[in-house]
């Protein structure tokens, strides 16, 4: 029992983390045979029920082979991308349509004594997926082999705010009437881009990436990606889940998981626990944070100044942000850039700081780079200054501020001094949060 409350209380942060989150899965056709489905099926419709938004992608690679051996019919390939042919292309569409009714119907279990007792999943498929043909390329003609050319976000999030569970085959329909076979890999990644999803979790038939001695690699940073993928290169499918994770970072997606198909729990896992159970892809490589020192004022001038002109933020002149330049961290790119800054000044006789001047360039939103800082400048002000209380003043970030903890207050929250020097025409929010 006390194992199970520890478990419980653990999880938690987790559960209210990603209450209302967008999360796309990918699964590949494989993952339907294996002993385990079922066990991912309830563990989508727990996700569900806890809140979790959920846009699940199918393949059917195994299932399109079944079927063209039933016709015998010889599969055809060039660079592992299927060359489907008016024949191949009428096993595709029976492939994917009785895999895209199987997930349904399992998804619509709701017997008594199972875990699907009481879910009443709303399951909606449809024609999300705008396709576009990949052409001839190298001489070879793909025929109906085609590539996503738009998702129908708006569809999709009405669905998701009507707490259905969206699912996507891969098929795509052109808008003259035509059907492309897709993949399920192009799909996952272009979906969690265009519905900004929080994660792309994909499903591979390993745990995710080991190293030469066989050891499971926990986290990949983004710069280290490409060197990863010449190591699995033989491996086509991880290949494939790797290089989609790696686009949907790149592209605005937080963060994204390769997990097993084959081990029960696995899902569940990789979310709720500290150490999950598969291979986590975020956009922290390369990035550092760190203090920022007098030759960063350039840097941070060039950030902060548009947000100063548009009155965003107070204006600072240089020589002050040169005087106060100590009490700024900076977020440094690869290549010597800052692309972020945040700023703590404290007020030691009340035990509370002021985070102030947080800011990330346009080329790098949505990559969690502020809630880094924001972090970073938590622990300085728990650890090396002792305060108990961050505050900050803004007119027009308060929500994103809410998200990170912080609560609205009033002008008595504020030490005396700072009070004092409060500016009733901008009309700044007051937000405080408890270290």
């Amino acid at each position: 029992m006390n194992n199970y409350v520890k478990f419980f209380r653990e999880t938690s942060p987790y559960i209210n983390m990603h209450r209302g989150k967008t999360f796309v899965l990918a699964l590949p056709g494989e993952s339907l045979y294996d002993d385990n489905f079922g066990h991912i099926i309830h563990d989508i419709a727990l996700l569900n029920n806890l809140g979790i938004k959920i846009v699940l992608v199918h393949g059917a690679k195994p299932q399109v082979e079944e079927k063209l051996a039933q016709r015998k019919l010889r599969p055809q390939f060039s660079n592992n991308t299927r060359i489907t042919d008016a024949d191949t292309m009428s096993c595709v569409k029976e492939a994917v349509g009785s895999t895209t009714i199987a997930i349904e119907a399992l998804l619509s279990m709701g017997m008594p004594n199972s875990p699907m007792q009481g879910s009443r999943l709303r399951v909606i498929s449809g024609n999300f997926i705008t396709a576009k043909p990949l052409g001839i390329r190298d001489g070879v003609d793909f025929h109906h082999t085609g590539e996503v050319r738009r998702i129908d976000r708006i569809g999709i999030k009405r669905q998701l705010d009507d707490d259905a569970v969206v699912i996507l085959a891969p098929l795509g329909y052109s808008p003259t009437g035509e059907a492309f076979n897709l993949t399920c890999e192009d799909i996952a990644t272009q979906a969690a881009i265009t519905l900004e999803a929080e994660k792309l979790v994909c499903f591979c038939d390993e745990a995710g990436v080991s190293d030469s001695d066989g050891k499971l690699v926990r986290t990949i940073d983004m710069v280290d990606v490409h060197n990863w993928l010449d190591q699995i290169k033989q491996n086509v499918r991880l290949h494939d889940a790797l290089n989609a994770g790696y686009d949907a970072c790149l592209n605005g997606v937080s963060r994204s998981h390769l997990i097993a198909y084959g081990e029960d729990g696995a899902l569940l896992q990789e979310l709720f626990t500290r150490e999950g159970s598969g291979t986590l892809l975020s956009h922290h490589g390369g990035e550092t944070i760190r203090q920022a020192t007098i030759d960063d004022v350039g840097g941070v001038l060039e950030l902060i100044t548009p947000l100063e002109e548009s009155g965003v933020l107070v204006k600072r002149s240089r020589e002050l942000l040169e005087t106060e330049i100590t009490r700024f961290h900076v977020v440094m790119h690869p290549e010597g850039m800052v692309i972020g800054c945040a700023a703590l000044y404290p007020f030691p006789d009340t035990e509370s700081g002021e985070l102030a001047c947080v800011v990330t360039h346009p080329d790098f939103h949505k990559r969690g780079l502020a809630a880094r800082l924001l972090n970073a400048l938590e622990q300085k002000a728990r650890g090396e200054l002792n305060l108990n209380q961050l505050f900050v003043l803004t007119t027009q970030t308060a929500h994103w501020f809410q998200e990170q903890g912080f609560s609205e207050s009033s002008l008595k929250a504020l030490p005396t001094e700072k009070a004092a020097l409060y500016n009733l025409q901008r009309n700044s929010k007051i937000l405080v949060k408890t270290l």
